[in-house]
């Protein structure tokens, strides 16, 4: 990690063992089996996986259980396939979108919301109003209000107390509040002049994957744009640095231009204070459990056993003349399970997806050359009632800690702030999920997964306790969840790269929502017989990029 917050994680540490009154907090890692994926690694490592012990066929294999593989398997079904099996290394379907019960509370383990999803994000559209989340009522849309985020929203503890909203407003100089201004135009200004969509493939044409505008803005590190623009207020500098770590596990230090005017220009703009036009912080869907309400209702339509098969790791993928091999370890049995198919969806992040296809073409060895990972750390946090509060704003669901210091921990999300009985969201227990990105820190993915839980516990709650000096009372369980590939940083140039893949052989197909509208066929790498779906191919792990990558998979392969 870089030296200076590896020593402030350090010395919270030690502060937090310190604490008058602090008791020991059981708890521990939880949700991502790290042994299963070294194991992987170390086997692939040694040259060719054990042979297989017995042989089973289908129409189609998807390797990759996550949002993508999810959504290839509901493409698959709605298009009458139902003869498919998904493989998962966890033992739950969902990826990076997978949810837990931390003393019987619902929680997330990751993704914890979805934006209220554009005209442009057409099949996730379609989906929501499969489940009824959304309906044409007198003509418009509207979605349940049950599932939108209840307010207030989000809040954020600075200089001593909490203030509404997440941008730092009060007390702030005339020189900021200009500032913000100019960035509030810059991006109203880039949004008419390139085209910002989500998902990203909908700004990719045939004849010029990119525009001059977003490739321009592609070449650049954000931090050396802000810079250009004469844009260096402290205040603007780390709001526009935690939005980067929020959506892409690295800071304005890493990730391009385009990236970190994509986080705003696709979807609400930048609003600065004092804007007429300014409506507040954007809409999302969300749930006690986060996006795991979403993953577990796709992977509910799968038989399990037989559809959905988890506990199994993908070692190979072999395209052959009249066919597709899918090598697969079943931890539970120790034996390894061999696939004929006449497809193969591969729903894997493209850095494993290079080690298990076999002879990969020259497309996905290049992307994972080019692509970097972020490490991610999410913890649960049980607390058996309301923590004490500093004064300013209400509790929200999104509380985050203006901080130069530890940089990286993105605040927490409160399970309880979607329940309807608002009394028991205010008395009762809940759990608050603490999010911490290290995609920037050079060692951060050895220090994720050598340091022992119960140093990333005390940092944690010495973090929290600024805010919270009751925290160690009142926290009874922590579990730690780590990501040691979370999401891709969309560093700059691989959007220039990977908008050149994919998008000619799908030109002229189209297919049909559940609504009946047609739409063109997603843009999907593919060889003959392999169809490759992750929302790495995009260049970065939201939702909706990952659904529409494993949608267009699954319509292909169809």
């Amino acid at each position: 990690m870089q030296r200076r917050p590896f020593l402030c994680l350090t010395a919270a540490s030690a502060l937090a063992a310190c604490t008058p009154g602090a008791r020991e907090l059981p708890g521990g890692f939880t949700g991502i089996d790290v042994r299963r994926g070294h194991a992987l690694r170390d086997a692939l490592a040694q040259g060719r996986p054990p042979a297989p012990s017995r042989t089973e066929r289908t129409r189609v294999v998807i390797a990759g259980g996550g949002v993508a593989g999810l959504a290839a398997a509901r493409a698959l079904r709605l298009a009458g396939v139902e003869d498919l099996v998904l493989l998962e290394l966890e033992d739950e379907a969902g990826g990076n979108s997978r949810a837990a019960q931390v003393q019987g509370i619902a929680c997330p383990r990751g993704a914890h919301y979805l934006p209220v999803p554009g005209d442009v994000a057409r099949e996730v559209q379609d989906f929501l109003e499969e489940l009824g989340l959304r309906q044409r009522v007198a003509g418009r849309w509207r979605y349940d209000e049950r599932t939108l985020c209840h307010s207030p929203q989000e809040r954020l503890y600075w200089q001593g107390r909490w203030h509404e909203g997440l941008l730092p407003v009060d007390g702030v100089g005339r020189g900021t509040l200009a500032q913000y201004q100019r960035f509030a135009r810059r991006v109203d200004e880039l949004s008419r002049e390139a085209r910002f969509a989500m998902p990203t493939l909908r700004t990719w044409r045939v004849d010029a994957p990119l525009s001059p505008a977003l490739a321009s803005l592609d070449a650049l590190v954000f931090e050396d744009w802000l810079a250009q623009e004469g844009l260096d207020d402290a205040h603007l500098r780390w709001y526009l640095d935690y939005c980067c770590r929020d959506d892409y596990g690295a800071g304005s230090g890493v990730v391009s231009a385009w990236a970190g005017l994509h986080y705003f220009a696709s979807r609400h703009g930048f609003q600065a204070p004092g804007d007429a036009s300014s409506e507040g912080p954007d809409a999302v869907l969300t749930w006690p459990e986060g996006n795991g309400w979403l993953t577990r209702r796709l992977a509910a339509a799968l038989q399990p056993g037989t559809q959905l098969r988890t506990g199994a790791s993908v070692l190979r993928i072999a395209e052959e003349r009249h066919g597709v091999q899918v090598d697969a370890l079943v931890h539970a049995s120790g034996e390894v399970v061999r696939w004929q198919a006449a497809r193969c969806i591969v729903a894997l992040p493209v850095f494993m997806a290079a080690r298990v296809v076999q002879n990969p073409p020259d497309f996905l060895r290049e992307a994972a050359r080019r692509l970097a990972w972020a490490p991610w750390l999410v913890a649960n946090i049980h607390i058996d009632r309301p923590l004490q509060d500093h004064p300013g704003a209400a509790p929200a669901w999104d509380n985050v800690l203006y901080d130069h210091e530890t940089r990286g921990g993105l605040g927490y999300v409160d399970a309880g702030h979607q329940r309807l009985n608002l009394g028991a969201q205010i008395a009762g227990p809940t759990v608050l999920s603490y999010y911490q990105a290290l995609g920037d820190a050079p060692e951060g993915r050895a220090a994720l997964l050598a340091r022992p839980w119960t140093a990333w516990r005390d940092a944690i709650l010495a973090a929290l306790a600024r805010p919270h000096p009751d925290i160690h009372e009142r926290a009874t369980r922590m579990e730690i969840t780590r990501y040691g590939h979370a999401m891709s940083i969309p560093r700059p140039g691989e959007q220039q790269f990977l908008s050149q893949i994919g998008l000619k052989p799908l030109v002229s197909k189209r297919y049909q929502l559940l609504n009946g509208e047609r739409m063109p066929l997603p843009p999907t790498p593919a060889t003959a017989r392999l169809a490759f779906a992750h929302a790495d191919w995009s260049g970065y792990s939201v939702f909706e990029e990952a659904f529409t990558r494993g949608t267009g998979a699954g319509l292909l392969s169809a």
